[in-house]
């Protein structure tokens, strides 16, 4: 008998919420830290988007204003 017949043969709340319960029991420090470090590395990526758009900014307005030779 496969594991596939005997899971098919269970009752709904068996599927739906008994084994997403255990699963989450048994993995659920892995589940957080997984999502924790795609969290974390998320932000970063944000911040060094706005970093490096921030240098793009700053070293475009001053070559536009030392191009011009106020100084």
């Amino acid at each position: 008998m496969a594991v596939r017949e005997i899971y098919a043969g269970m009752p709904w709340w068996v599927k739906w919420i008994a084994v997403p319960v255990i699963a989450i029991f048994v993995f659920g420090g892995l589940i957080a830290s997984v999502v924790g470090f795609v969290i974390s590395l998320l932000f970063k990526a944000l911040i060094f988007v706005v970093l490096v758009g921030g240098l793009i900014f700053v070293v475009r307005k001053f070559m536009s204003s030392s191009s011009r030779g106020d100084w």
